[in-house]
């Protein structure tokens, strides 16, 4: 039972690691610095990777059946613990995930829109072309 409290200890650790891997990119990201969004999401998905690993361990040490009147309430109260720290963290990254999408979204548009400005100013000086050269090379020949 004790290698179940370790493990969600390391699991809440993963999470913590997530969350402050979210928390600086964020950073990153409101000054409009998205050079490092692939380092990023590989660190992420390491992360998950790790954390996924945890929860296999977690199952397999839960394999056995444990006499619920054998539990003592310390144990219990440090799982408890451990879930409730576990849901805090999930809670605050899924906020970090909605702004770290709202961010990528807003640089998408903002490009999306410059591109579009771009297009309009070179049709508008393609329009300002004037025939004037292509005659002066018919009266050199």
């Amino acid at each position: 039972m004790q290698t179940t409290i370790e493990l969600l200890t390391e699991k809440n650790h993963c999470l913590e690691k997530f969350f402050r891997l979210n928390e600086a990119e964020l950073m990153n990201f409101s000054t409009g610095n998205f050079e490092h969004l692939e380092e990023f999401y590989a660190s992420r998905e390491g992360l998950l990777e790790i954390i996924k690993r945890i929860d296999l361990l977690i199952e397999e040490d839960n394999l056995v059946a444990v006499d619920i009147e054998s539990v003592t309430p310390e144990f219990k109260k440090q799982i408890l613990e451990a879930f409730q720290h576990k849901n805090s963290l999930c809670t605050k990254i899924l906020a970090q995930d909605l702004e770290i999408l709202s961010a990528i979204e807003n640089a998408k548009s903002d490009i999306i829109r410059e591109l579009s400005q771009v297009r309009v100013t070179r049709k508008a000086i393609g329009s300002y072309k004037s025939g004037q050269t292509t005659s002066r090379l018919d009266e050199e020949a």
